[in-house]
């Protein structure tokens, strides 16, 4: 049986232009920081390939690489220069997790200049995108700084314009286990010593690093937009709409069958799906992230998240479009 994979939300698989690049990086072995002429070399490939991804992402101001986004998300929250985080409710659980004292956001909480706001880019669930630089030019008015996870818009949509914003090189076809913070200024954080200008410990994975600049620049698919908008149009009605939404994550409702035996049918004929972020997916509990978006519960029971990437192509789009109608 030939598999398909529509789990890209939770991980992409490496890019080949990733790999070639991760080859190179592993025959530059030594360390970036040490001052010999082989640390000089592998510092060299470090910096070009910070500037790649700096391009690449269209941003301006400085980038500190990381083992991944929860690093990322935990440097961005406990390091900046603000005693306080507020959160929306529908952020990933690695935000919780970094900054479990954080104030969940509600039209009562007020922002100050003590404040780290931290909203999403696209929900790893429903695909929704938040309007994030509108509400950035709000905040600032505040005082507040804006971080924003683009787990899963990097790579794939124009980042907003925030104080920081969170990216993970395995979201868009780079290397798991990599991962950037992008800062406005390092003066919005408190230093600790150690790798990248002193504000993250630990020796930088210069392979990975290198793989994660190729697979940005990668950046082509193998459906078009079209295909991908025939893809939802074919499913309409069983989408769940909530709000402007990408095309490349559904939250998709089945009228009867419950989201675990969902997933266990799709697994047997061959589709690789989930029921939401992978942290989360395995549990029975009902989707945090699907209650704070107001979904009923009988309604979040039959609902499971498909997610295309770099390599989906039209004809595996059309086998599950066949075998999802055969479902009953």
């Amino acid at each position: 049986m030939t598999r398909i994979y529509l789990d890209h939300a939770a991980t992409s698989p490496l890019r080949p232009e990733a790999r070639a690049a991760m080859e190179q990086g592993l025959a530059i072995w030594a360390n970036p920081s040490s001052p010999h002429s082989e640390g000089r070399k592998a510092k060299a490939a470090l910096e070009d390939a910070r500037e790649r991804v700096k391009a690449a992402l269209g941003w301006a101001g400085e980038v500190i690489f990381t083992s991944g986004a929860s690093e990322a998300l935990a440097l961005g929250l406990c390091r900046a220069k603000a005693s306080r985080r507020v959160v929306s409710a529908v952020e990933h659980d690695a935000v919780f997790r970094a900054a479990p004292d954080a104030e969940v956001y509600a039209e009562d909480v007020a922002l100050d200049g003590d404040t780290v706001f931290a909203v999403q880019h696209v929900n790893p669930e429903t695909g929704t995108i938040n309007p994030v630089e509108e509400m950035a030019e709000v905040v600032r008015e505040t005082g507040a700084l804006v971080l924003s996870d683009c787990s899963q818009s990097a790579g794939k949509l124009a980042l907003p314009q925030v104080d920081m914003a969170v990216v993970s090189a395995h979201k868009f076809g780079g290397p798991i286990g990599v991962g950037a913070l992008l800062v406005r200024d390092f003066a919005l954080l408190e230093p600790m010593g150690g790798h990248e200008r002193g504000y993250r410990a630990g020796t930088e994975n210069l392979p990975a690093i290198m793989g994660m600049a190729a697979a940005l620049e990668a950046g082509d698919w193998a459906t078009s937009a079209a295909e991908r908008a025939a893809f939802r149009e074919a499913l309409a009605g069983e989408v769940l709409e909530l709000g402007e939404q990408v095309d490349y994550i559904a939250a998709l409702t089945h009228p009867t069958i419950s989201a675990q035996a969902l997933l266990i049918r799709l697994d047997a004929m061959g589709f690789a799906v989930s029921a939401g972020s992978a942290c989360s997916s395995g549990t029975l509990k009902k989707s945090r992230v699907l209650d704070a978006f107001g979904v009923e519960d009988d309604v979040a029971r039959r609902t499971i998240r498909v997610s295309l990437g770099w390599n989906t192509s039209a004809a595996e789009l059309e086998a599950f479009v066949k075998a999802w109608r055969g479902l009953s």
